[in-house]
């Protein structure tokens, strides 16, 4: 019996409001570096791409804020390589500032609901991200914070999707049995994959995309299927 559901965090439950080149252009122009977003945006995917994974294993508690700080960093001097900032660093602040309010998210129509609807069913909810510190802040002000009993940040606790590590602490946070529990996510490696290799079922969101076994078209329709 499914006792718990656990969730990735960006576009699944919520998505960049705009785009990524959007705002990483709008916060350059601030900064004297005039880029187009639909140039920015292929550059910033390439980049994160090549990234290790979000997560420090060896790195002492106090450390992991810098850590991320200096992983993100990375990316962004990847996606402007070649462009000449006057202040590279005070640039990278505002930008990381930027994404860390609520603001710059929106949250999926289709998630609020469909976790009430989990919750008021007596399922336990949590969610398991590659993501960093600033994921919980965002979470409250996105206001669904309030609805998950763990949040698990790849940044923080030392393995990144589609380890099953990440997973399993989870699991343990919540008290559960990897076969009592469903993953939700929108990436067939990170969250499908990654999920099962830790003994969860799995799904996928696909807004908008047609029926399949291992897949939803929205949120709103897992209460049926849990």
């Amino acid at each position: 019996m499914v006792k718990a559901v656990l969730f990735d965090a960006g576009d699944t439950l919520f998505r960049v409001r705009g785009s990524v080149g959007e705002a990483y252009a709008a916060v350059a122009a601030r900064h004297g570096v005039v880029v187009a977003p639909a140039d920015i945006e292929p550059r910033f995917r390439a980049a994160f791409r090549r990234m290790p994974p979000l997560g420090f294993p060896a790195a002492a508690p106090a450390e992991l804020p810098d850590r991320e700080y200096a992983w993100w960093k990375a990316v962004a001097a990847a996606s402007f390589a070649g462009l000449s900032f006057a202040n590279f660093d005070a640039f990278f602040r505002d930008l990381f500032e930027h994404f860390a309010a609520a603001d710059a998210w929106a949250l999926f129509p289709d998630a609020l609901p469909a976790l009430r609807a989990l919750q008021a069913r007596g399922l336990r909810l949590a969610i398991v991200s590659n993501f960093d510190g600033r994921l919980l802040p965002i979470c409250d002000g996105l206001g669904i914070a309030g609805l998950f009993e763990a949040i698990v940040i790849s940044g923080r606790v030392g393995y990144a999707k589609p380890d099953p590590r990440i997973f399993e602490i989870a699991l343990a946070g919540l008290g559960v049995a990897p076969a009592e529990a469903v993953h939700v996510g929108d990436n067939e490696r990170e969250d499908l994959a990654g999920a099962r290799a830790a003994g969860l079922r799995a799904l996928l969101v696909e807004r908008g995309g047609g029926a399949a076994a291992d897949r939803v078209s929205a949120l709103t329709e897992l209460a049926e299927l849990v």
